[in-house]
């Protein structure tokens, strides 16, 4: 299978220099002239939408300049890995991961375009946090790997598969809107592959009956609406608004009364004002792509990738980013059997119990939730108590997969998961890493109990 897209699209040349960004660009030029000297590419790229699009941004920008290249799909770089490329002997443009794992990198010749907490800096790397910025809310695994690749290949459409990464790993969620570097992207773009909107920030606009994205919406949980199907459709009668029709259907004014009628609903059961804000948010539509598909909106685009590598399947999702309609149709499949394994395993969660230490609760999925989708169910069950983190253990063939996931409520106290979840994991004999809201590691089989003590006096620590 091909992923050279058959659509031209015109150049699209992105003045950085406007950016207050240092050098941020500078190193994007000094990096991109570097992989433009060589022959011969290995892109190593994380399994999630954010590692996906990245992935493909770096493999399309490669080819279009004429470099022979090749994509290697992870869910995580440890020493074995890197023993293996290295074997090869290639030049390595690592995307949306590498950072954290620099020390074991010394024998490659390589780049890195990251934003996850770097293990230190180094001269071949293009990470935000290297630049001032934060790496879970300013910019993307994505975005980094945009900023290189336009440098070697210029492409508009390039920047909106950039905006799915962002909007995929959860960027745009803290503010209702993408900021720092991604805003500043996404302003260049607009009206040339995307469209900023104001609109309902619900899951399932352009796909889903109206009853169905109020009852599966979760951010924020709407007592009465949120999992609650006859909820919704009372809702939805009382206002004489279709259940069966999709968000796109309604017009405007339908639109307007249905959002007003949330904001009402939610305000007279005491909910908070940064909860009800979330209702409504920009939204980013990509113009070159069907209406009423899941590629139409960055949203629903990052959730049909994510349903793909999650499944060891990320070469359908790097198809369906490179326009291959077989490449669709197969991740459309694996879309519908990813969202039934997440209800299965909120179910299970429901069965098994949340446990709570002092200052996290968690629990032990075994083998019963796939190592690759158990951080999902984590963040999804963090609403019966999001005053704690939680964390969540998976069995795979290597030891024990931990995720762990917060809101920004508790950063802004202090939470750092990725510091934390790294500290904890290497006391094991694993190792870890990620972002404030969100992080994971990998430990040996055994040492749930230990990491759990650790962890759970450094989140204290951090909250205090």
């Amino acid at each position: 299978m091909r992923y050279l897209s058959t659509v031209s699209s015109k150049a699209f040349k992105i003045h950085f220099e406007i950016f207050s960004v240092g050098g941020l660009i500078s190193k994007a030029t000094e990096l991109a002239e570097l992989i433009k000297r060589q022959n011969d590419v290995i892109v190593v790229t994380h399994i999630d939408a954010d590692g996906i699009t990245a992935g493909s941004i770096a493999l399309r920008a490669l080819k279009k300049a004429g470099i022979e290249a090749e994509i290697r799909f992870l869910k995580q770089l440890d020493k074995k890995e890197v023993e293996k490329i290295a074997d090869e002997g290639k030049f390595v443009w690592f995307t949306d991961l590498g950072s954290g794992q620099l020390s074991l990198l010394k024998e490659l010749n390589f780049v890195i375009t990251d934003h996850h907490i770097p293990e230190f800096s180094h001269e071949r790397q293009l990470n935000p946090h290297d630049f001032g910025l934060d790496g879970s809310i300013e910019m993307s695994g994505a975005m980094a790997t945009f900023l290189v690749a336009s440098r070697i290949f210029p492409s508009a459409r390039l920047g909106a598969l950039a905006i799915v990464g962002s909007v995929g790993d959860l960027q745009d969620s803290k503010f209702g809107r993408l900021v720092g570097l991604n805003r500043k992207i996404a302003e260049r773009l607009a009206g040339k592959s995307i469209e900023i909107r104001k609109d309902i920030r619900f899951f399932g606009k352009q796909t889903r009956p109206l009853t169905k994205m109020l009852e599966y919406n979760t951010d924020p949980v709407i007592p009465g609406i949120t999992g609650n199907e006859a909820g919704c459709l009372k809702f939805l009668s009382d206002l004489g608004i279709d259940p069966w029709l999709s968000w796109i259907d309604l017009s405007p004014g339908e639109r307007k009364k249905m959002v007003s009628a949330l904001v009402r609903h939610c305000m007279s059961l005491g909910m908070r004002y940064d909860e009800i804000k979330r209702i409504a948010g920009e939204c980013y539509l990509l113009i070159h792509e069907e209406e009423g598909t899941e590629k139409r909106d960055a949203m629903e685009y990052s959730t049909l990738l994510n349903a793909t590598a999650r499944y060891d399947e990320a070469e359908v999702g790097l198809g369906v980013c490179f326009g291959d309609e077989k490449a669709f149709s197969r991740a459309r499949t694996l879309l519908q059997n990813h969202r039934r394994n997440l209800s299965e395993g909120l179910k299970l969660v429901e069965e098994i119990g949340i446990k709570e230490r002092k200052n996290i609760q968690f629990f032990h999925a075994g083998r019963d939730i796939r190592d690759t989708i158990v951080g999902i169910v984590a963040g999804m069950s963090l609403i019966k108590n999001p005053e704690k983190p939680i964390v969540a253990f998976a069995e795979n063939e290597e030891g024990i997969k931990v995720s762990a996931r917060a809101n920004y409520r508790l950063v802004e106290r202090g939470l750092n998961l990725g510091k934390a979840i790294k500290i904890a994991a290497e006391k094991v004999g694993g190792s870890g890493g990620g972002h404030s809201v969100a992080a994971g590691a990998l430990i040996p089989q055994g040492m749930e109990e230990k990491f759990l003590e650790v962890f759970d006096e450094l989140v204290g620590e951090q909250l205090k």
